[in-house]
């Protein structure tokens, strides 16, 4: 029973330190080398501000600016420490009364569109940075009004910003909102 015992305590001990220390360090350390920017969540800096992330999504609210889809992450969204769908069935009261009135905020930017159901549904996560292209037509119009452009202009932007499918086959394409954002602050500044 002894020797069980001490067995059972030096196992878990080197466990520990193997799988609890020096695995975690040798894959962080492998992954510092081999993908440093990924490892270090892909943050996005202007200039030597840090403005975000390409992989946690942000609140736009500026009419010139293109919106992200809502997030139920945290009290206010897009709260990172807060992740997390809402989990509200489709018969439920408070989703409906929320997807409604972001109807009701997105139909007078572009009347008679349909709006497609990622602009007023959240992702599972709540910090989705991406919509999808569908969502970034509908708000075309909007965007080039305010920022005094063609829509073929912002048009052009968009698809220069959508991604197609990750290996050609997982997902759906997606534009990363924050990267179009700067990419118009960039090449037509608001006025």
């Amino acid at each position: 029973m002894k020797k069980n015992l001490l067995i059972s305590v030096l196992f878990t001990l080197v466990t520990t330190v193997l799988l609890g220390i020096i695995y975690p360090l040798v894959v962080t350390g492998i992954a510092q080398v081999v993908f440093p920017k990924q490892a270090n969540g892909e943050l996005i800096k202007v200039g030597d501000k840090l403005v975000g992330s390409h992989l946690i999504g942000q609140p736009f609210t500026a009419p010139g600016y293109f919106w992200s889809r809502p997030s139920a992450a945290g009290t206010a969204g897009y709260d990172p420490t807060g992740s997390s769908g809402s989990n509200l069935g489709p018969t439920n009261k408070a989703l409906i009364d929320r997807v409604n009135a972001s109807v009701q905020q997105l139909q007078p930017t572009n009347p008679g569109t349909p709006i497609p159901a990622d602009l007023v549904t959240t992702s599972g996560s709540g910090l989705d940075p991406h919509i999808s292209p569908a969502s970034a037509e509908f708000q075309v119009p909007r965007v080039a009004k305010e920022r005094g452009m063609s829509e073929q202009d912002v048009r052009a932007l968009v698809a220069k910003h959508t991604l197609g499918r990750q290996f050609g086959f997982l997902g759906e394409a997606r534009v990363n909102v924050l990267d179009l954002n700067l990419d118009l602050d960039a090449l037509h500044p608001m006025r």
